[in-house]
């Protein structure tokens, strides 16, 4: 379930809409308050977690009224990685749908046009999540416990990251990681933001994503540089780009905190603590540095039917392992890896002695067994 307002409530655009009056039609999109006085985002909330539609009155006779989908604002001119990915977020989090159908998309600094959105970011300079404002341009504007200023896009994810990776996640029955996988994107991914929207540290690289978003902008010397509409239609594409991102990237995470339970299992049954055995090829290494296993090597089968002999590395990040495999068996293949070795079933090591492999279970073992078996030997023998 969403969180919208800082209620726990299912988001339905169609639902946005302030109830008529009776003495009339409903106010303009731009007034604060309702019919009846009621402020929008209260007003919101009723609808939401109601079942009654918005009526009109029309010549006396009670009739349905259309509902108004919600207006969202943005700054115009060029866009960054950080207001993409809030809006991508907020489309996410709240079910927005697209622009002109789920929701009004509006980039503009114009302040009476900001003055009348119902969700506003990057722009408006003011923090305000309970009215949906986030800007952070202003004085005043909150920061991380460390210090760090918040982007726009961080104090979107502040209140409604979680919100947009449940979206994500529920379809596949993975709701319940929305917590953990949300604090991991924000360390991980809108902490950089924040950190390049402010101008912090080092700017991103041409790879990076932050690049990617801003090399959807026009270019200075086209037409559409002085095309507010051609703008506009950049910038979804970038918001585009940015909630495709968000659904792989909290994908990618939950399929990692899933991989480190079953590291943390392996290693729990491991025969030799030092010998992890998977029951398929997952992300592992990081779970290993993480929580300070003695493990040398994992092994795992792979679709060919083998099974590999992976090494640790020393450093976590890092290429070179904490225990290569033996340097004899360097670059052999087969009958001569299995006359070197003593596995009879050994398939090859790759010459920078990272990784191996053998054609069953028991000799991918038998690998990291006499791996380790001729370092200790070495070491007794020096």
């Amino acid at each position: 379930m969403m969180r919208a307002f800082g209620l726990s409530a299912v988001w339905n655009p169609r639902a946005w809409a302030p109830r008529a009056s009776h003495q009339g039609a409903p106010p303009d999109h731009g007034s604060g308050e309702h019919g009846d006085g009621t402020p929008r985002h209260r007003r919101c909330r009723r609808i939401v977690l109601g079942t009654r539609k918005p009526l009109a009155y029309a010549s006396g006779t009670m009739t349905e009224q259309r509902p108004k989908p919600p207006l969202l604002v943005t700054h115009s001119g060029t866009f960054h990685l950080d207001d993409a990915f809030a809006y991508a977020a907020l489309r996410l989090a709240l079910g927005l749908g697209v622009a002109g159908e789920g929701h009004v998309l509006v980039r503009t600094r114009d302040e009476a046009v900001i003055a009348r959105a119902d969700m506003a970011w990057d722009v408006g300079a003011i923090y305000d999540p309970v009215r949906m404002r986030f800007d952070h341009h202003q004085r005043g504007a909150p920061t991380r416990e460390d210090g760090l200023p918040f982007s726009a896009a961080g104090l979107v994810w502040r209140h409604h990251g979680e919100a947009a990776v449940r979206a994500v996640l529920e379809p596949s029955g993975a709701g319940d990681l929305a917590a953990p996988v949300a604090a991991a994107i924000d360390r991980e991914v809108v902490r950089r933001i924040d950190e390049i929207d402010n101008g912090i540290g080092e700017p991103g690289g041409p790879l990076d994503l932050s690049a990617l978003v801003e090399d959807l902008n026009p270019a200075w010397d086209s037409a559409a540089a002085r095309d507010q509409e051609a703008e506009d239609a950049a910038f979804r594409r970038a918001a585009d780009l940015v909630e495709g991102f968000l659904q792989r990237r909290a994908e990618a995470v939950r399929a990692r905190l899933a991989a480190e339970a079953e590291v943390l299992a392996a290693h729990g049954r491991a025969a030799d603590p030092r010998i992890l055995e998977l029951g398929r090829k997952m992300p592992w290494h990081d779970s290993v540095h993480a929580h300070g296993l003695p493990a040398l090597y994992a092994v795992y089968p792979v679709p060919n039917g083998n099974w590999m002999v992976d090494t640790v590395p020393a450093e976590p990040g890092g290429f070179a392992p904490r225990l290569p495999l033996p340097e004899a068996w360097a670059g052999l293949r087969d009958r001569m890896l299995a006359e070197v070795s003593g596995v009879p079933d050994a398939v090859f090591v790759h010459l920078r002695r990272f990784v191996g492999a053998a054609r069953s279970r028991e000799g991918a073992l038998e690998m990291a067994r006499r791996a380790i078996a001729e370092e200790r030997a070495a070491l007794d023998g020096a």
